[in-house]
């Protein structure tokens, strides 16, 4: 347990996903003057927490094993993955949610067919996940050469 904890690659690919979590709350504060602090756990916001753990990965394993290694190719391969899915299959399905819940709202006013919304805050815009993964790579590297 102790050489896991210990392990700087793990510490850099956590602590750019971890500060992306906390700010999607301070976001909240200064945009919209809401203290929501179930952004700590929620997808979807402003900076995009999958892309910055991801390419909080991929930056420290490039700083650790090189740029030619084999995980570093399998690194950069899930977080193209990740980030793909971020941005376009489960922002289409956020919107879908959005839609489908707009519907229910003015169709059957005063006729609730279900009290349960669908969560529309699944998906990222590419600005999101550009920005999470600007986080994740500046916070590997300095997490790495500190």
């Amino acid at each position: 347990m102790e050489a896991l904890l210990g392990n700087r690659v793990l510490q850099a690919t956590l602590l750019p996903w971890a500060t992306a979590q906390i700010l999607k709350v301070i976001i909240e504060i200064v945009w919209r003057r809401k203290f929501n602090l179930r952004l700590l756990t929620s997808m979807g916001g402003m900076p995009s927490s999958h892309s910055a753990l991801v390419c909080g990965l991929a930056a420290a394993i490039a700083l650790s094993d090189g740029a030619g290694s084999g995980a570093f190719a399998l690194s950069i391969v899930l977080a193209m993955v990740v980030m793909y899915d971020a941005t376009g299959i489960r922002r289409a399905a956020s919107m879908q949610a959005r839609i489908l819940n707009q519907i229910i709202d003015e169709l059957f006013q005063g006729h609730p067919i279900s009290q349960v919304r669908l969560r529309e805050l699944l998906g990222h815009t590419p600005l999101q996940v550009a920005a999470g993964a600007i986080l994740g790579i500046v916070m590997a590297w300095w997490w790495m050469v500190r």
